[in-house]
């Protein structure tokens, strides 16, 4: 890849970044679209393109910080020294990982979380895992909030469906591997995930194309070695949990046939939904 098409990427991540803070800003303040146009001075279409990740002027950027109350900071990171930051907790990303290794815990199975794995070049950290060494059964979730860059996202998870479950057979001494292996993209039950979702319908197709019932045996505390691997993607409430006996978690096929209602209007919203 050249240094402009890289760069290009770089500006690309950057945008799709901004645009989400900026939308997870106006939703907490309960504000639409046409209210920001009238504080920020810019056009509704505009803003929606912000919004979506399309890049703009630095003038408009500043322009929607002030009518937001946001500090618009611009800072150069040096790539040496990234391995050393610090990473902020991501409280919506850590209640979904918590309500499914609760529920794994609670049928026996083993649980690990952000457990680290490396094979040759590819190396990461699984979000949940969980398995049950008398089946040979292996879940391995991928959760996201949301889809800022679907590219990146995609290669995080097909990195780890190829080679995670061989690292972790080995580290568990199973010469012989996983009779059957459950990967899960567990993604915020949210109208910014799905709106995500339907306009690169064909990619998550491809790469998740097996329906929720390997997931939903797990859930069950049943999963059965089927001596393949299964790719899902779902989408997950991590607070619904309650008195109401609402379903915790619904395919993809269903959620795009708006079968059922989303959760959240996007992150910000779950954010405040679990009281931060």
């Amino acid at each position: 890849m050249s240094a402009f098409d890289e760069s290009n990427r770089a500006a690309a991540r950057l945008a799709a970044h901004i645009g989400i803070e900026i939308a997870d800003a106006r939703h907490a303040r309960r504000w639409t679209l046409r209210e920001l146009a009238r504080r920020s001075g810019l056009a509704v279409s505009s803003l929606h393109a912000i919004e979506h990740g399309r890049p703009a002027s630095l003038e408009s950027y500043a322009s929607v910080a002030r009518a937001l109350g946001l500090e618009l900071r611009v800072d150069l990171l040096d790539l040496r020294k990234r391995a050393t930051a610090v990473r902020a907790e991501d409280p919506v990303h850590a209640a979904m990982g918590e309500m499914i290794a609760a529920r794994m815990a609670g049928h026996g199975f083993t649980v690990a979380i952000d457990e680290p794995y490396q094979h040759y070049q590819f190396a990461g950290r699984a979000d949940v895992l969980a398995w049950d060494l008398d089946r040979r059964a292996l879940l391995h979730v991928e959760n996201r909030t949301r889809f800022p860059n679907v590219q990146d996202a995609i290669g995080s998870y097909n990195a780890k469906r190829r080679y995670l479950p061989g690292v972790i057979a080995e580290r568990l001494g199973l010469r012989s591997g996983f009779a059957s292996v459950t990967n899960v993209m567990a993604s915020l039950w949210s109208s910014e995930v799905l709106h995500s979702v339907r306009i690169r319908s064909a990619t998550f197709r491809a790469v998740c194309p097996d329906d929720a019932s390997s997931f939903e045996a797990w859930w069950t505390g049943s999963p059965v070695p089927s001596g393949q691997q299964t790719s899902a993607i779902i989408v997950i409430d991590p607070i619904s949990i309650d008195a109401s006996g609402r379903r915790a978690f619904a395919g993809l096929e269903s959620a795009l046939r708006l079968t059922t209602r989303p959760r959240y209007r996007g992150y910000a919203d779950a954010l405040v939904r679990l009281g931060r």
